[in-house]
Formats: C-alpha cells, sequence, structure tokens
C-alpha cells in the first residue's frame, strides 16, 4: 500500500509523503494499549493530507482513526493542548471526535520518535476526502451549514480558558496583530523560533508582508478590544467538516482535525474560514503573474457569513472587523508553516513556498484593488448593509 500512498503538495498536486503512512504490524502494537478498542484488522484508507500520517482503521470492535506525528512536531505535551479543548468540547455538546485514552489513562502516547492520538469516527460521511484546502465548496448550502457548525463550535467553546500554547510548528495563532506593535510581536514570534529568525529570506519577506498589511492592521486596530479572545479551530475548511450526505444539499454534522487550534478569537476563525474556503489561493500558486485571475467565490461568502450570522449573530464590531482580519489571518500560519519545513523537514523549496509566496505572496494580492481588494470590499458592504438589518433578518 505505502508505494501507491500521494499526499496533497503545497501547490494541489499529489506528492510523496513526506512521513511513512502508517503500517498494520504499527498500528496492531499501539493497540495494545488500548485494549477497549479491539485488534487492528485493516486500514481501510491513508489520509492524504500532510503534516502527518494518519488513517481509518477496522478494529474488532469497529473503526477507529489513528493518527501518528513526528515528536518534533507534536509532541505528547503538544497533542494534550488539543485534546483538552477536544473535552471540553465533548463536553458542552460540540460534535467533534472523541479521543480515546489508553489503559494508562494517555491520550497522546510516545513511542520511539512518534507520538500517537486515536479518535473515535465522527458523526455523518467524508464527502470532501479528497478536497485540498483553499478549494472551494461544492455548493452555497454547503458553505451555509459549514457557516452554522462554526457558529456552533464558537457557543460551545466561551468557557474554555486555557492559555494560548506554546511556541509549535504548524499552529495558526494571532498574536503579531493582536496588539498595536506588530513589529515587536513579529521580532518576538522570530525569536521563539530560531530556524525563521535566523534565515535572512524569511525576515525579508516578513518584513515585506507587515508593510504591506500595515493598512488593514490599522483598520483592525481600533476594533480589537470588541474581539474576546477564544480557543478557535483556525483551519475551517469544508474537508474538516463531515457531513450527513453525498448531496448539494447536505448538511455538517462535525468538525475534525483541531491541529491548528489555539487561542485567538471569533472573528479571526471566521476570516480562516474565508481564506479556506472561498479564495482559490492555488491558483496564484500556479500563475503569480496574474493575480486578477484568482477566483473568488462570492455565493458562497454570502452563504457561508448568513449560515454563521444565523447561530451567532456578530456585534456591529465584529462585522466592521471581518475585512480587515481576513487580510491577515493567514500571516501567521504562514510562518508556522515555514518553521515546520525549515526546521523538521528541511526543505527550502517548501519553505519558500510559505513564506514568499504564502506569506508575502496573499498580502500582494490583498492590496490589488482588482484582486484581494473586491473581496475586502464586498466584506466592508456586508457588514454595513448588515447594521441596518433587524437580527432576525440575519439569516
Amino acid at each position: 500500500m505505502s508505494a501507491t500512498v500521494k499526499m496533497h503538495g503545497m501547490d494541489g498536486s499529489l506528492v510523496k509523503p513526506d512521513w511513512p503512512p502508517l503500517a498494520l504490524a504499527e498500528v496492531r502494537l499501539l493497540l495494545r494499549q488500548f485494549p477497549a478498542l479491539g485488534d487492528a484488522q485493516r486500514i481501510l484508507s491513508v489520509s492524504p493530507r500532510p503534516f502527518s500520517a494518519a488513517g481509518v482503521i477496522a478494529t474488532s470492535n469497529g473503526r477507529i482513526f489513528v493518527k501518528r506525528h513526528h515528536r518534533s512536531v507534536r509532541d505528547a505535551e503538544g497533542l494534550h493542548e488539543e485534546h483538552r479543548f477536544l473535552a471540553h468540547l465533548l463536553a458542552s455538546g460540540a460534535r467533534v471526535p472523541r479521543v480515546f485514552a489508553s489503559a494508562s489513562g494517555e491520550t497522546a502516547v510516545e513511542i520511539g520518535e512518534w507520538t500517537y492520538e486515536v479518535h473515535g469516527m465522527p458523526e455523518g460521511v467524508d464527502l470532501y476526502e479528497d478536497a485540498i484546502s483553499w478549494t472551494p465548496f461544492r455548493s452555497a448550502a454547503h458553505a451555509h451549514s459549514a457557516g452554522q457548525a462554526l457558529a456552533r463550535l464558537h457557543l460551545a467553546t466561551r468557557e474554555f480558558d486555557a492559555p494560548r500554547r506554546k511556541p509549535r510548528p504548524l499552529v495558526a495563532g494571532f498574536t503579531i496583530f493582536a496588539g498595536g506593535n506588530p513589529e515587536a510581536e513579529l521580532e518576538r514570534y522570530l525569536t521563539a523560533r530560531p530556524t525563521l529568525a535566523d534565515h535572512a529570506e524569511v525576515r525579508r519577506c516578513a518584513r515585506e508582508a507587515l508593510d504591506l498589511l500595515a493598512p488593514f492592521h490599522a483598520e483592525l486596530l481600533p476594533l480589537l478590544p470588541a474581539l474576546p479572545p477564544l480557543w478557535t479551530h483556525n483551519d475551517l475548511h469544508a474537508s474538516n467538516l463531515f457531513w450527513n450526505s453525498f448531496t448539494e444539499n447536505a448538511q455538517a454534522t462535525s468538525i475534525i482535525d483541531f491541529g491548528l487550534a489555539d487561542r485567538a478569537n471569533a472573528v479571526h476563525d471566521l476570516a480562516q474560514a474565508i481564506e479556506r474556503n472561498i479564495v482559490e489561493w492555488l491558483v496564484l500558486v500556479q500563475d503569480p503573474a496574474h493575480p486578477q485571475n484568482v477566483p473568488v467565490h462570492f455565493d458562497h461568502l454570502d452563504a457561508l457569513l448568513a449560515g454563521y450570522d444565523s447561530v451567532r449573530p456578530l456585534s456591529e464590531e465584529e462585522a466592521a472587523a471581518l475585512a480587515p482580519m481576513t487580510a491577515l489571518c493567514h500571516a501567521e500560519f504562514a510562518l508556522s508553516e515555514a518553521d515546520y519545513y525549515l526546521g523538521v523537514l528541511h526543505s527550502e523549496e517548501n519553505a519558500r513556498l510559505a513564506y514568499d509566496g504564502y506569506l508575502a505572496g496573499h498580502a500582494r494580492w490583498f492590496r490589488r484593488l482588482e484582486a484581494g481588494g473586491a473581496l475586502l470590499t464586498a466584506l466592508r458592504r456586508w457588514a454595513e448593509t448588515r447594521i441596518c438589518q433587524p437580527q432576525g433578518e440575519r439569516a
């Protein structure tokens, strides 16, 4: 099986996986620590997503989902940050996967250079199993339901008051633009990640992005006090949802994959959902000379926002903050991704795509009026129009 396994590459192509796929013997050894789950019988599917190795496993007691991380990416302490969040969400009635504990009570198991976690299967079907991040919803109905699912998640997470995560690769936090001095916060961010701090091209692109994004930070700054801290998912792409059918009118049933979660705010999370689903960034990767040709799915944007607002109506300040936050929200994860490729995989090629193509490239796109400017204008108009509507009409 491993010879045919492919993963999603950064440019949208299918490539050889960075990490060896799960092997049945390996899973059987792991599940000895989880006797209640039964014996591993077969690997039913292998996830094509990068950053880890994962798959659905048939056991003698049913199906489970096993995920393996390199310890330089997620050690047990790092996974416990995510698992405490998931436990809170489950206790609050959110539709998220259960994380199983071993016979010794551990939800994160370290074996050699690897860290494992074992999840129950979420409710619903994996409608977007093969979809790559930054590809659109299949219908406006899916976008509307995704907005509702994200809003319900935000209601469930309100009482979770854990601190921000420790510096780790592949976390989509919100620190650089969360206050009045992005330059100082960027320096703190880089200093905590020496691989980035010592890389001249990362610093050059970060400086360029900071300059390009300065007007959006200035727009967001007076609204920041109205954005209360909240632990958020930070990667709500359609592929991180399960659905109740394979139809165009399918409704989201569960949210999965909390690997990028951190303490941010609801607007940041909603902006990430817009960034992940509404803009086809892979077109920009393939043709950076023509940023105006990047598709933006405005009908899906309207549906996503209507769905969210029908469950958790945004305040006027939150609605006004959404446009600048959409321009800013990906910057931190782009740096985190560069840190992963430079410090863990030692791939300068992929790192360059993260710090130049994603960090600086997206910032350039948002400053172009005929490209990102059109998306931000639509978000500002939505916020202005929404102020004039009674809450009962926001759906």
